[in-house]
């Protein structure tokens, strides 16, 4: 006997790649249980499968940064409270964290892929369910989007929840009207310009002397950014070419915010309207 669920939960994070840096990436969930019935004639009772396995994905990877700590350009060094990871790209420059331990998924292998995160959760949730539960089966799926969309990475010093952070991420969709007419043309400008983009605040720039660990030298532009969070301190070190700075927080209500703005520069008089989603089903307005 089988149970299924679709569109369990949304899963939003981050992986390391060699070539495209940070990725951001929003899956959808699908889950299906297979046992015996239990004595209420059930596999699991569909509130606790919404419940109890969303919780622990929420847990393994949910706003985490997925490190793939087989590969030979991985460095992981965990202490008591804190884990740093250095990452070298393809183009040698490097990507360094250190931040506390509960932000990352450390997955034994040499690169992130939806099926190895299937096989990973499958493996961690099975263990969690009761005994009448014989096989899990998870299943990731993009969303599907017709029109451009890009992938960004940031963190959110001023949250209380696990959006601080400082490398999680979503796989966006954008939508911009001028005078109530959807631009295509804009919308693959901005797609392009935030391809596997870091987004970052102004205000949490640092020099790199202000870092608490030693960074990799090379001749390549640097951006360093460090904060406070409830969660603990989070620092970032990354290839500059690879972000871009903002004037506000980067929040999904600021990126609308800022998008619009920046149009409405460029194009004068005519009404433009910014549609800014963070993952999937959910965004920001701005119009102007």
């Amino acid at each position: 006997m089988k149970l299924f669920v679709r569109d369990l939960t949304v899963i939003d994070s981050t992986y390391l790649d060699t070539a495209r840096g940070f990725v951001g990436e929003s899956y959808q969930v699908d889950v299906t249980l297979q046992g015996k019935l239990n004595d209420q004639s059930m596999i699991l009772d569909f509130s606790l499968v919404k419940k109890q396995i969303k919780a622990i994905i929420d847990a393994e990877v949910d706003h985490k940064l997925l490190v793939p700590h087989a590969s030979e350009n991985c460095s992981v060094i965990i202490e008591s409270q804190r884990t740093q990871v250095d990452f070298t790209l393809d183009d040698n420059s490097v990507i360094q964290l250190k931040c506390p331990t509960e932000a990352y998924c450390l997955l034994e292998s040499e690169t992130i892929s939806i099926e190895l995160l299937e096989t990973y959760l499958e493996q961690v949730v099975l263990l969690q369910l009761p005994e009448n539960i014989l096989d899990l089966e998870i299943k990731l799926r993009n969303e599907s989007i017709s029109t451009p969309y890009y992938h960004y990475t940031h963190g959110l010093k001023k949250h209380n929840g696990n959006c601080q952070r400082i490398a999680h991420g979503h796989r966006s969709k954008l939508d911009i009207f001028i005078n109530d007419e959807y631009n295509e043309e804009l919308v693959k400008d901005w797609a392009n310009r935030w391809k596997d983009i870091y987004l970052v605040s102004q205000e949490d720039i640092v020099e790199k002397s202000d870092l608490s660990f030693i960074v990799i030298k090379n001749d390549i532009d640097k951006l360093c950014t460090a904060y406070h969070a409830p969660q603990g301190y989070f620092e970032l070190l990354m290839p500059a070419h690879r972000a871009e700075v903002l004037p506000k927080d980067t929040t999904v209500e600021q990126l609308a915010e800022f998008i619009c703005e920046q149009i409405k520069k460029r194009i004068g008089p005519d009404t433009v309207t910014v549609y800014a989603y963070e993952g999937i089903g959910k965004g920001a307005i701005a119009e102007l």
